[in-house]
C-alpha cells in the first residue's frame, strides 16, 4: 500500500479567529432558535462579503479617475462620479453591483438605529433588484418583531470587524472559511435537523480526495449547502489546476437550503447551475440529460417518502426497481444514470446499503456488481455526522473500469475499513484528520493505478482487494470487515514458551492474592456477626 508523507494532524477545530467570532456571535443569539439565527448571521456575512468586494473596486476606480497623473484621469467631477458609479464597471469584472443603501458602510453607520432591521431588509431587496442572479435568494426578515434590534446592531458591529476589504484577504477565502465554519457550528447547534443540509468537511474532503475532480462536469443532485462543490474547487486549485476546468451542476429539494447553497457558492465566486429553483431530483430532475464526469453526494439516509410508488417504470432503474420504503438504491441508480461513459461517483450512504436484502435491495446490489460498476467501499467511523448516529459508508462506482486513465480493475473491488480512524472533536463528534484522509485516498489511488501513487498491497484489518467471485461467496455483501480480516498483532519478540511461563506465574500470584483477600473479607464480616 502506498503511504503518503506524514502531515500535521489537523481538523476543522484547528482554526484561528473563526472560533472566537462564533463564540461572540452565539452570545448575541439570546433566546433565538439556532435554525432562525443561522439565516440572520449568514445573510449578514454574505452582505459584508459583497460590499467589501464592491468597495475595493470602487476605491481603485476612484483613485484611477481622480489622479491627474493617471492615464484614466477624468477632470469633470460629475462625469468622474458617473463612471465610478456605473454598474457595468463592476459587472465586467464579476463583481456584484451594490447600491448606496446596501453598502456595508451605510449599514454599519445605522446599526444603532431602532429601524436597523428595515434598513438591512431594504439593502437585501436592493441587491436582488440590481443583480438578477441573486433574486429571491437573500434573507429579508431582519425587521420582524421577534428579532432584537439592539442585538442585531451588535452583530453588525461584530461582523464589521472582519477585514475583507482587500484582494489578498479574499484570495485566502477568509469569508468562505467563516461561512463554512458557521455552517458546521449551526449544524451542531441544530442537531438532527441542522445536519441534514451540512455534510462534515472531513467526509467531503475524503470523497473529493479519492475522486480527484480535475476537469469536467461535477454533479450533486442533493447538494445541501454546496460543500461538495466548494471542496472540489479547492482541490483543483490546490493541485495546480484551473478553477474554470470544472463545471458545477446541482439540485436541492429544500428551498431554504437551496438558497444557502447559492449564497455559499456566490461568496466564493463559483459559477454554478443549481436550477432556477429548488426541486426534488426523483420527481423533477432539473438536469435530466446531464452526463457528469464526477458525482459527489450525501443523500438523506434511508429516506422513506421519496415517491417510489409513482416511479416504478422510471428509465433510471436499470438494475432493479428500488423499494418504495427506502431510497438508498434509487439514489445509487440515479447517480449511475447521470454518469458519463468514463464517469466516477463517490457518495455517502447508511451502512445498511452494503448488506440489506430487503425488498429486492440484495438483488440490485448483485446486479451492480455483475455489471462491474462497484469500484471501492469504505466503512467510516461513527459519530461523524450531526444529523444521525447511523453508521455510514462511502461508495465509489465507475462506468468504465478498464479505461486508459488507470489500470484495468474489472472483476475487483477495493475494501477499506476506516472505522478506527479519526479524533474526537468534542464529546459527541468525531473528525477524520488530514493524515487519515491521505491514507484512505492514497490507498485507493495506489490500488486503481494513479500515476505516482506507488504500489498497492493488502493491509490486514485496513484494506483488501477482493474478486467478484469472492464477493459472490459472501452473498454479494459489501461490508469491508468481511474482507479486510483482523489486524496483524505486533510481535513483541518474546518466545512463546517463555511468555506462557511468565503469564501462568503471574496468573498464579493473582489467584493466590485473590484467595487471601477473600479470607480477609470473611474474617471482617465474621467480626460483625455475619458468616459466609
Amino acid at each position: 500500500m502506498a503511504r503518503g508523507k506524514k502531515t500535521k494532524e489537523t481538523t476543522a477545530a484547528n482554526l484561528g479567529f473563526e472560533t472566537t467570532l462564533w463564540a461572540a456571535a452565539d452570545k448575541l443569539r439570546n433566546n433565538m432558535d439556532a435554525a432562525e439565527y443561522k439565516h440572520v448571521v449568514l445573510g449578514l456575512i454574505f452582505l459584508k462579503y459583497l460590499s467589501d468586494a464592491f468597495e475595493e473596486k470602487h476605491s481603485s476606480l476612484e483613485q484611477a479617475y481622480s489622479d491627474p497623473k493617471s492615464t484614466w484621469y477624468i477632470a469633470e467631477p460629475e462625469v468622474r462620479y458617473g463612471v465610478i458609479e456605473d454598474p457595468d464597471e463592476y459587472r465586467s469584472e464579476n463583481i456584484f453591483w451594490i447600491p448606496k443603501e446596501a453598502r456595508w458602510s451605510y449599514i454599519q453607520q445605522n446599526a444603532k438605529r431602532p429601524e436597523i432591521g428595515k434598513i438591512v431588509d431594504d439593502a437585501m431587496y436592493a441587491i436582488e433588484r440590481d443583480n438578477a442572479v441573486l433574486k429571491n435568494i437573500l434573507p429579508k426578515e431582519y425587521a420582524r418583531p421577534g428579532l432584537d434590534k439592539e442585538k442585531l446592531g451588535e452583530l453588525i458591529d461584530l461582523i464589521g470587524t472582519l477585514n475583507l476589504s482587500d484582494s489578498e484577504n479574499r484570495s485566502k477565502d477568509i469569508i468562505g472559511r467563516v461561512y463554512e465554519y458557521f455552517l458546521s457550528e449551526f449544524a451542531s447547534a441544530e442537531g438532527k435537523n441542522g445536519g441534514q443540509f451540512y455534510t462534515p468537511r472531513c467526509v467531503v474532503q475524503t470523497l473529493v480526495a479519492m475522486i480527484s475532480p480535475f476537469k469536467g462536469r461535477v454533479y450533486d443532485p442533493c447538494c445541501g449547502s454546496g460543500g461538495m462543490f466548494v471542496q472540489s474547487e479547492k482541490f483543483v486549485e490546490a493541485h495546480g489546476g484551473r478553477i474554470g476546468d470544472i463545471s458545477i451542476y446541482g439540485q436541492e429539494s429544500n428551498p431554504t437550503t437551496w438558497k444557502l447553497a447559492k449564497m455559499n457558492l456566490a461568496i466564493r465566486g463559483i459559477d454554478h447551475d443549481l436550477g432556477a429553483e429548488h426541486a426534488d431530483s426523483f420527481r423533477r430532475d432539473l438536469h435530466a440529460t446531464l452526463k457528469a464526469d464526477y458525482i459527489l453526494a450525501n443523500p438523506p439516509f434511508n429516506m422513506k417518502d421519496w415517491g417510489g410508488e409513482n416511479l416504478k417504470d422510471d428509465v433510471r432503474w436499470r438494475y432493479g426497481i428500488p423499494p418504495t420504503g427506502n431510497a438508498n438504491y434509487a439514489w445509487i441508480q440515479h447517480f449511475i444514470h447521470h454518469l458519463s461513459p468514463s464517469g466516477i461517483a463517490g457518495f455517502v450512504l447508511a451502512n445498511g446499503s452494503m448488506s440489506s436484502n430487503q425488498s429486492g435491495e440484495g438483488e440490485i446490489r448483485k446486479n451492480l456488481l455483475e455489471a462491474d460498476l462497484v469500484d471501492c467501499m469504505v466503512a467510516l467511523p461513527g459519530q461523524l455526522f450531526y444529523s444521525t448516529q447511523i453508521p455510514a459508508c462511502l461508495w465509489f462506482v465507475a462506468r468504465n473500469r478498464s479505461n486508459g486513465r488507470f489500470r484495468d480493475r474489472r472483476g475487483e473491488v477495493l475494501f477499506i475499513d476506516a472505522r478506527k480512524m479519526g479524533v474526537m472533536r468534542d464529546r459527541t463528534h468525531r473528525e477524520l484528520t488530514d493524515e487519515d484522509i491521505e491514507r484512505i485516498s492514497g490507498t485507493y489511488h495506489a490500488w486503481r493505478g494513479d500515476a505516482g501513487a506507488g504500489e498497492y498491497e493488502d493491509v490486514p484489518g485496513f484494506c483488501a482487494s477482493a474478486t467478484l467471485e469472492e464477493i459472490a461467496k459472501h452473498g454479494h455483501v459489501l461490508t469491508p470487515g468481511r474482507y479486510v480480516g483482523a489486524e496483524d498483532a505486533e510481535d513483541d519478540g518474546e518466545p512463546f514458551p517463555e511468555k506462557m511461563k511468565r503469564l501462568t506465574k503471574q496468573l498464579s500470584e493473582q489467584m493466590e492474592e485473590g484467595a487471601r483477600l477473600d479470607e480477609e473479607i470473611r474474617k471482617n464480616l465474621g467480626g460483625l456477626g455475619y458468616t459466609i
